[in-house]
């Protein structure tokens, strides 16, 4: 008996033929993705936490030079994602995006594992925390050699995270009940990936930098990503792929204020229907495809406004669709969210620099003789994220979703300020612990001993206070942004929605940079250091005053936070919550599959 093939709209094989559903995609094919994403995240995400260390213990940096280093490069890599979210989009493909990226990255840790381990490529070895030594500085041409690599892995992460997602996403059709559901199981994944690659990277990983060296640290990074892109493609025969589009939504977007800068001086009519939209039933066109007009933010109406010149033969540069006015006035309206939670990556880059530096100067003893490096301390939220997703997703969402009615337990803007609290919680908390750590340091005489080798009487586990807290925060925010973005973007812009997360980030890393630099200049005459954060001794700076800043600045954030969400207005209803039909719709797909196999 002849089997119907179902086939996928919009979706091939590797081979370009159109996808079947029951072959191509599904939990099955995710899996390989979140395994790659898995390998790519243990080999880089040691770098997030011990770079700094390797630019102050091999590369001479001083301590403010190294933190500006570092986020500068987490910076670029996150706001790269919005290049190759174009790219893949219009030219390249999401999983050759993936696989490009992936190799270029993997280029970029071989040559950093080839710089470390020759002495001719970096400067002499040189303590820049003791007082009296004068360190040389890294040569012109080593300096080059070290950007270069660093930027060829952050040119390959952040082209990873764009792809990885969405391609991740494309294995599920959202209009199918049973695999919308496996979608958002996906991304719960995406995120337990990122925590289970990650924790092995700032244990392990760390470890081998910090006592087997760091050329085999970067070397087996470099091996772990080769590792990734071979998982990647070991999957090429069950994907759905993506048919590149030949635009990107970002480029209409553009095209939308573009044409309505240019239509400037035209007037709206008075009857939204006179507006420029294509037919519908001379494109025989999904209803998905178009969108109803909305009386929000008006003067991009004008890019939709026909003119003679544009009535015969429309130009995207002067005249756009209806529907893509309102992709852009979408994105315009989530942008107030996205501005706000860029504090929060602001606060997080200080976890990944200064409060490294503190946990080298304190006792990391442990076990015993055993000693833990000050940049595995982040594996205490992630050991906690590791256990609290699932909980959060399987008990903590079905409790409140009988208080509250919403499929997710809390709404998105909710979950995302709660995580926001949370950072400026952590922010005070850090301050408290660098007066702690001061006051041991004074009452010892301690405030110009030498980081690591002559640690103080305090045990760096004090400090994982703030990056338990953070932790918790980052599940809340940095998930709840991505889910509000995916769930609020229309059909068109889905596919990119992930990069305004990544670009949130990229700006609070760069931001960082700045404020860092605008608090050593205000405060260069008030203090003996010459900046709160100036030089390379934090005992004798003000790192303290520096997270009550970060603490009161994201208390502010909040607030405007509150006025910004509580005036949102989200796209469409929440979907009613229904297990009735869900289990209807289980034992619908269970009998299909039965029949399936019977035949």
């Amino acid at each position: 008996m002849d089997q119907k093939v179902e086939l996928v709209e919009g979706k091939v094989d590797w081979k370009g033929n159109a996808a079947v559903k029951d072959k191509h995609g599904g939990m099955r094919a995710a899996l390989f993705i979140l395994v790659a994403f898995a390998f790519e995240n243990m080999a880089n995400l040691h770098l997030a936490v011990n770079l700094v260390t390797y630019f102050n213990g091999v590369m001479n940096f001083e301590v403010a030079d190294a933190a500006n280093a570092l986020t500068n490069l987490m910076g670029t890599g996150y706001i790269l994602s919005i290049l190759f979210g174009i790219l893949a989009d219009c030219y390249i493909g999401r999983f050759r995006t993936i696989l490009i990226s992936g190799s270029i990255e993997f280029l970029g840790l071989a040559l950093l594992s080839l710089q470390a381990h020759y002495p001719s490529l970096r400067p002499h070895k040189c303590n820049v925390f003791d007082p009296t030594a004068r360190c040389e500085k890294i040569k012109p041409g080593d300096a080059a050699f070290l950007y270069i690599a660093l930027y060829l892995v952050a040119v390959g992460t952040g082209g990873v995270k764009a792809g990885v997602p969405s391609h991740g996403a494309d294995q599920f059709d959202e209009k199918n009940p049973r695999e919308s559901k496996l979608m958002s199981s996906f991304f719960n994944f995406l995120l337990l990936a990122v925590c289970l690659g990650g924790a092995v990277s700032i244990t392990l990983f760390v470890w081998i930098d910090d006592h087997k060296g760091w050329d085999l640290g970067f070397g087996i990074s470099a091996m772990t990503m080769f590792v990734g892109l071979i998982v990647a493609l070991a999957g090429l025969t069950f994907y759905r792929i993506h048919v590149v589009q030949g635009t990107s939504v970002i480029i209409e977007i553009v095209q939308v204020y573009v044409a309505a800068i240019r239509n400037r001086n035209l007037q709206l009519p008075e009857n939204p229907q006179e507006l420029y939209e294509i037919d519908k039933d001379k494109e025989a066109a999904l209803e998905d495809d178009f969108l109803p007009h909305r009386d929000v933010y008006r003067f991009l109406d004008k890019a939709a406004i026909r003119t003679a010149s544009t009535a015969e033969t429309p130009n995207p540069w002067k005249l756009c669709r209806v529907t893509k006015v309102e992709n852009a006035k979408i994105i315009l309206g989530m942008t107030p969210i996205f501005a706000c939670t860029v504090i929060m990556t602001l606060c997080l880059a200080q976890l990944q620099t200064f409060s490294i530096q503190q946990g080298l100067t304190m006792d990391t003893t442990i076990a015993g003789h055993s000693h833990i490096p000050p940049a595995t301390l982040p594996i205490i939220p992630i050991g906690f994220l590791i256990i609290i997703v699932p909980i959060y997703d399987q008990i903590v969402v079905p409790i409140l979703r009988k208080f509250t009615g919403h499929p997710t337990g809390i709404t998105h803007l909710q979950r995302i300020g709660v995580g926001l609290v949370l950072s400026c919680i952590s922010m005070a908390v850090a301050a408290i612990m660098e007066v702690k750590r001061k006051a041991v340091a004074r009452d010892h005489n301690m405030l110009d001993a030498i980081p690591v080798l002559q640690p103080l009487p305090m045990s760096a586990f004090w400090l994982s206070f703030q990056f338990f807290i953070f932790g918790i925060a980052d599940m809340f925010t940095y998930v709840g942004l991505l889910e509000f973005f995916y769930s609020e973007a229309p059909k068109g812009l889905k596919t990119v929605s992930t990069c305004f997360l990544w670009s949130s980030m990229a700006l609070g890393y760069f931001l960082s940079s700045i404020v860092v630099k605008i608090v050593n200049s205000a405060t260069k005459h008030k203090t003996k250091s010459g900046g709160w954060l100036a030089g390379n001794n934090i005992n004798r700076n003000h790192l303290n005053l520096f997270y009550l800043l970060l603490s009161l600045l994201s208390l502010t954030n909040f607030f405007v936070y509150l006025f910004v969400a509580t005036r949102y207005k989200y796209r469409s209803k929440s979907p009613v919550v229904s297990t009735v039909d869900d289990k209807a719709e289980a034992n619908t797909d269970e009998r299909k599959l039965a029949e399936v196999s019977a035949n």
